[in-house]
């Protein structure tokens, strides 16, 4: 009898457990803030996440929240980054709000991403919205294969630009070895990796200021970095 009341009661505990899980409040969102969107995938790099996070999820000097910073995946199913990092991501692309930006990041297995229709319809849907698209290292691939940034100055990861030239064409590829970032439009890439540090912080200043740009760069230690020899 004791057993049987037990097995109950652990049940009922797990069914309770469950319940409040799925009942937890989500990252908060105002809809009044401009809504930056990082796209996630199996295997992404993780910088090229974390990167644009870092930089947009602080608040001004008065700790007033700037904006609201989302990851989105294809399914809810929790990514796991190149390096071992495990992301849930907080939307999918049926349910992500509207975004002002999209930063589109890379991985090491580009081949299985830029033929993935379902991927590059959301890239091509979100971009119709968006002030601003950003990709970071190989993510040029992406932008290539959306055919969203015909015409336009892109740069990819330093090694990568000869044959993201062959393979989309239409594209104006940078210098890779000369260039780290590049703006062109709406459109702005960079070399990825830490570099991704580069394009997040030159957009953060267009959308606010260069005073907020400086103080980011401090609440980060950036210039403790620039010190580093």
């Amino acid at each position: 009898m004791k057993k049987t009341s037990l097995l109950i009661l652990t049940i009922f505990c797990g069914l309770i457990s469950c319940q409040d899980h799925k009942n937890l409040p989500s990252k908060s969102f105002n809809n009044e803030l401009p809504t930056i969107g990082l796209l996630i995938f199996e295997g992404v790099l993780m910088t090229e996440v974390t990167a644009p996070m870092d930089v947009f999820s602080k608040p001004d000097q008065d700790g007033t929240p700037l904006f609201n910073v989302v990851t989105i995946a294809q399914t809810p199913e929790p990514i796991t980054t190149e390096e071992g990092l495990t992301i849930i991501p907080d939307y999918t692309f049926a349910t992500a709000p509207s975004l002002n930006v999209l930063f589109v990041p890379s991985a090491y297995d580009m081949w299985s991403m830029v033929r993935n229709q379902t991927l590059l319809e959301f890239i091509r849907a979100k971009n119709e919205e968006t002030t601003y698209t950003v990709s970071n290292c190989a993510g040029a691939q992406l932008i290539g294969a959306s055919g969203i940034a015909n015409g336009k100055k892109i740069v990819t990861w330093i090694g990568g630009g000869e044959q993201l030239q062959k393979d989309y064409p239409k594209l104006l590829v940078q210098n890779d070895s000369l260039v780290t970032y590049i703006e062109d439009g709406k459109f702005s890439s960079s070399n990825g990796n830490l570099a991704t540090y580069v394009s997040s912080l030159e957009l953060l200043e267009k959308m606010t200021t260069q005073e907020h740009r400086h103080f980011v760069e401090s609440y980060l230690y950036l210039n403790r970095l620039k010190m580093w020899e």
